[in-house]
């Protein structure tokens, strides 16, 4: 494949003004400096500002073949909106250099390339003209853009006039069907509904894997991220981190944004001289790292430390998963006896949740030790909160949706 995008130095940089403090401020002073404020006309200047340079982002470099779906990720403020306006031809680089070949279609935020004043129809056209098409080529795809918006109806109001969804409904539309070479898409389907996204991403899909386009794509949904792109570029602080294949970008992103604070537990107090108590529990991945967020097809590892000074019979620990509205997922189970004590009356093990089971979402657990008449040595609740990604399963278009806490692997069959 040949090469449509090249990207090398990429810079931008923006000029950043601070209120400066005086290092000694009166009462007097604060009363004075309100009051100027409240009556002073919006030009006021203040004498005591600094300016900061700020790198949105900085010495970057990529390439892009032709008919290649890139997802771009990363935190917020990573850079990735300023990159697609950029690309776009919307913002003007600060350094560096960029070669693209072909047309590009951007549909960055709701109502991008739009004139509000104007209707669908008349929108349609003048998008068409923008991208250097004629109007028998653009009448030619016209029929197939309504029908793919579902604004037939209103295609002759002022887009003004139309809501968010209708706006993006017909901006994807036109951007997708009057055939760039490249297609550059934001966070703005996050705006329509479930149905519609679903219509849009199978789009993208269909021009880059069976017209040969290009697609660049910015989301924070990453089974999205998986099911559409190939590549994948991750983006912190204005710099490249990686760039390759997208299940290990992913992967990546996800032990990037972890945070391993939430995903610990510790009994400061000694547990206030209880013989048999929970001293730690750790969030860890099966290579035994410690952290918060995880894939769908990763294995959650609960990683322990009790002190049980008292034998008492039938002693067990006890384990459960809570939603994000603490509603109780799943309890698992285990004696004490399973476990070997150390010479501190210490106990160390760990359990390891399945992969692919437990849907995507927010969750934390309830630790507990405890005998089986119910009598409760020591329990910590809503410890450990932790976050389950869907990268990929057939539910990933959904995210957001109710569809349970776990997720099947059944059998099918044929009747």
């Amino acid at each position: 494949m040949s090469k449509i995008i090249e990207v090398r130095g990429l810079s931008k940089s923006y000029i950043l003004n601070h209120e400066g403090k005086e290092s000694y401020t009166a009462l007097r002073d604060v009363i004075a400096q309100k009051t100027k404020k409240i009556f002073s006309f919006s030009n006021w200047k203040s004498t005591n500002k600094t300016k900061e340079e700020f790198w949105a982002l900085k010495d970057i470099d990529f390439e892009i073949e032709q008919g290649d779906r890139v997802g771009i990720i990363g935190r917020n403020g990573a850079g990735k909106s300023t990159l697609l306006k950029i690309l776009s031809r919307i913002t003007e680089p600060t350094n560096g250099s960029i070669k693209i070949k072909g047309r590009i279609a951007s549909l960055l935020e709701v109502g991008t390339g739009f004139h509000p004043e104007l209707s669908g129809r008349e929108n349609i056209y003048l998008n068409g003209a923008i991208l250097g098409m004629s109007r028998a080529e653009i009448k030619k795809h016209f029929d197939a853009i309504v029908d793919f918006a579902e604004v037939e109806k209103f295609l002759d109001t002022p887009v003004k006039r139309y809501s968010s969804g209708m706006y993006v409904r017909l901006a994807f539309a036109v951007a997708a069907h009057l055939e760039p070479e490249i297609l550059i898409v934001d966070e703005v389907l996050a705006v329509g509904d479930a149905q519609f996204q679903k219509k849009c991403l199978g789009k993208m899909e269909d021009v880059s894997k069976n017209e040969g386009r290009t697609v660049l794509f910015v989301s924070h949904n990453m089974g999205v991220v998986s099911k559409l792109c190939n590549k994948g570029i991750l983006l912190n602080k204005g710099k490249i981190e990686i760039d390759g294949e997208i299940d290990h970008i992913i992967q990546n992103y996800v032990n990037f944004n972890n945070l391993t604070t939430e995903g610990y537990y510790y009994d400061q107090t000694k547990a206030n001289g209880k013989s048999n108590f929970i001293k730690t529990v750790v969030l860890k991945n099966s290579e035994n790292h410690t952290k918060s967020d995880f894939t769908f097809n990763e294995k959650v590892r609960i990683d322990f430390v009790l002190n049980i000074d008292e034998e008492i019979p039938n002693l067990q620990i006890g384990i459960g998963i809570q939603d994000k509205l603490q509603n109780r997922v799943s309890t698992i189970l285990k004696s004490i006896t399973y476990f070997n004590k150390n010479d501190k009356n210490e106990i160390h093990g760990f359990v390891d949740l399945p992969a692919s089971v437990i849907a995507p979402n927010y969750y934390s657990l309830v630790v507990a030790i405890w005998a089986k008449d119910l009598v409760i040595n020591d329990i910590q609740e809503n410890i450990c909160p932790f976050r389950i990604h869907d990268n990929g399963s057939d539910f990933a278009l959904y995210e957001g949706y109710d569809y349970g806490s776990v997720i099947l692997n059944p059998n099918w069959y044929n009747a």
